[in-house]
This record gives structure tokens, sequence and C-alpha cells, in this order.
């Protein structure tokens, strides 16, 4: 976690993977974020892929023979990763996706889960479940047609295609879509501008979207 009060970052780090989420970076995502969401001096924050190659490229798959291979640890390696995808929308506080590069898997599904999505012109996602034979949940799917719709939602699942920026910004995933080399600051731009709004109104604000993203 990086902390330049009122913005604080949030950095998936796992480099030789193309920051893949390991189990234990899972389990870390709900802990930071409600300690920066208790912290008064944060007002924005920011969750980003560790250098330029990807935000999050998925799960790290090489721990799911270890970490998943009775139904007890499946449900356990399942409920860890549920709570980090909650996590931002449990946050009183904004938290935008600032992505860079691959952004697949449970990458897209953190990204969904966030408020915004600011993405380089160059980023590259996919849903890519159906090629792995991984079946998604109920709650997954939801989030995903929350933010872009059911067409566009079996689309990306259904094919499991590669898409780029400007696609992901048509279908209203993204927020703002930008040159690489002009993301963090625009993003920091964007930041600072929040944190100079009534925080209370912000979180009346999210609060209400939470209950309109629950189940009727």
């Amino acid at each position: 976690t990086r902390h330049n009060a009122p913005v604080a970052t949030i950095l998936f780090s796992n480099p030789t993977k193309m920051n893949a989420m390991a189990y234990d970076m899972w389990r870390a995502v709900p802990q930071t974020l409600a300690e920066l969401d208790r912290d008064p001096s944060v007002r924005v924050i920011v969750a980003a892929g560790d250098g330029e190659k990807a935000f999050i490229s998925g799960a790290d798959i090489s721990q799911f023979e270890k970490l998943r291979g009775t139904a007890e640890a499946q449900a356990d390696y399942n409920q860890a990763v549920e709570q980090a995808y909650l996590a931002p929308t449990q946050c009183a506080k904004p938290v935008i996706a600032r992505i860079r590069g691959v952004c697949m898997g449970g990458g897209l599904g953190f990204a969904a889960a966030c408020d915004l999505r600011f993405a380089a012109d160059d980023a590259v996602f996919r849903m890519p479940a159906a090629r792995l034979g991984l079946g998604y949940g109920y709650a997954g799917v939801r989030r995903f047609m929350n933010v872009l719709g059911a067409a566009n939602t079996v689309d990306i699942f259904i094919s499991a295609r590669k898409f780029g920026a400007a696609e992901a910004m048509r279908m209203g995933f993204l927020s703002h879509v930008t040159p690489a080399a002009d993301l963090e600051r625009e993003t920091a731009d964007y930041c600072a501008m929040i944190a100079e709004n009534a925080p209370l109104t912000i979180a009346a604000v999210k609060f209400a979207t939470q209950q309109w993203q629950k189940d009727p």
C-alpha cells in the first residue's frame, strides 16, 4: 500500500506472474481496504498493478491443485476471492481501478467491483473462464451485469475473447481511457478532484449504490 493522503494506492504485485493473484493476496484485500476506509486522512483509494505489463492477469492457477484440491479447500478459496470482490463495494470511500496492460479473469472481476475504472488505451481484457472450464458464481455474473448489462456480460463470458480498451469503454466497463503515459497523472487529477468534495456526500452515494446492487 502506498499512502499519500488524501489518496491511497493498493499495488498488486506478483511481477513474475503478471500480477496473478495468489491466495494470500486475495485474503489481504478486505483487511487492507477496511484499514484505509477507517483512516480519516484517506479520501480516495486507487487499485493498480505493479509495473506496466498487467493490472491483474487472473488468479494464480499454479496454486489450484494445492489449495483447491478438496471440496472444503475449494470452498475456502472461493470465499477468499468473493470477499476480495466484495471489499470495494463495502468501502465507504471511492475505489478506482487504474488499469495498465493485462486485466483478465480475477483481475477483470476485481475491476468490476471497483466504483470506477480508468485504463490505458493499450490495456487488454478477457474473461477466460469458459476456456479453463471454471464455473462462475451467480454473484460474480450479477456484478458484471450491473456494470456491462446482460448482453455484454453474456458476450465476454461465452466467447472468452480478448477485447481492448476502446471496446471496454463502449461497453461501459471503463470510465476513462487515456494514453498509457498519461494514465497515472489523469487518474491522480481525478482523485484530487474527488478529495476536495464532501466525504459524507460521497459515502451516501456509495451506500445508495450498495443498496441498488443487492438482490431485490
